[in-house]
């Protein structure tokens, strides 16, 4: 997977408005996982992109209605067929994060890369999810130096008590299993 002026080539572009300039957009320092699916428990369609592109109906569905005017977004979704979305360039901060503290360092958007997988914290993930997931990591290790391995967490791990993806559901071992087969810069 290349990388070009903070776009992922394999990824379809669906560029939203709720991002913003970084502040050191050289200092990217963790990768964090993400859950999501709308409305919760269901796939497909075209919800995820509509929230984060800020143009989902309140009236589409009920739970809509407490969302559609969140201003949020995320650098990538990985959907359940593995098709790849791109919201965000990697350069800029994707609001993704909320409140959310790693190793000491408050406002983790300002130096992550948020990836969503399209799905819900009791459902098993496709395995061409954590295939792809794998292959996007090892595309930013490469490109960006300033990222390391170590350095990949779950909303959980970074906002506890408020968050809780990718949940359960989510297999870390793997994730490592396919990134030790990546070829890795280090």
């Amino acid at each position: 997977m290349k990388i070009e002026q903070g776009w992922l080539d394999s990824a379809r572009r669906c560029p939203s408005p709720h991002c913003d300039d970084r502040s050191d957009p050289a200092g990217l320092a963790l990768i964090v996982v993400h859950c999501i699916s709308l409305p919760p428990g269901e796939f497909g369609g075209d919800w995820i992109d509509r929230l984060f592109l800020g143009t989902l109906p309140a009236d589409a569905h009920p739970y809509f209605a407490a969302i559609h005017q969140l201003r949020v977004s995320a650098h990538l979704l990985i959907r359940r067929d593995g098709e790849i979305v791109q919201y965000v360039p990697f350069d800029r901060r994707a609001w993704h994060a909320g409140v959310s503290v790693y190793r000491g360092r408050e406002c983790c958007n300002d130096f992550s890369i948020g990836i969503e997988l399209e799905g819900d914290e009791q459902t098993a993930y496709a395995d061409v999810q954590y295939r792809r997931l794998a292959e996007v990591i090892a595309g930013l290790l490469a490109h960006y130096p300033t990222l390391s391995r170590a350095d990949i967490a779950g909303h959980s791990d970074i906002a506890p008590g408020r968050k809780t993806d990718p949940g359960d559901s989510f297999d870390w071992a793997c994730l490592n299993g396919l990134l030790d087969a990546q070829p890795m810069p280090r």
